[in-house]
């Protein structure tokens, strides 16, 4: 099986009410890196848009009267989820769960500004 370069077997596609504010807020609290980029005719609305965070790419576009808004829950891991949690915060999410450790790590669950919820984790040493 040959899968594109910079792509996984398996990738979460997201169909959002505000793709350019979601890719803000990936890029500043995940230093996510934007892959591709395709906007309708109008030139301003995203088509088509994929981003790596850690070698993990999500595609992601606006939403239409067609595709429907479908925000998602994604797991994520960080090197620190103390800093990563605050960079959420600062960037407009909302608390979903508080930082905790649980046996698998440091955690918190946090609702981005258009709706994705991200469990946010490091692992403990």
């Amino acid at each position: 099986m040959k899968i594109p370069k910079g792509h996984q077997a398996i990738m979460p596609y997201l169909m959002l009410n505000g793709a350019k504010k979601f890719f803000d807020f990936t890029e500043r609290v995940f230093d996510a890196e934007q892959t591709y980029l395709k906007f309708r005719e109008d030139g301003k609305t995203i088509m088509h848009s994929e981003i790596q965070i850690n070698g993990s790419t999500i595609m992601f576009c606006e939403a239409t009267e067609e595709w429907k808004a479908q925000p998602a829950n994604l797991f994520v891991y960080v090197e620190n989820a103390d800093a990563s949690y605050k960079k959420a915060i600062d960037a407009e999410a909302t608390t979903i769960m508080e930082l905790n450790d649980q046996d698998y790590g440091r955690t918190c669950g946090v609702q981005d500004p258009v709706g994705n919820v991200w469990w946010i984790t490091s692992t403990q040493a």
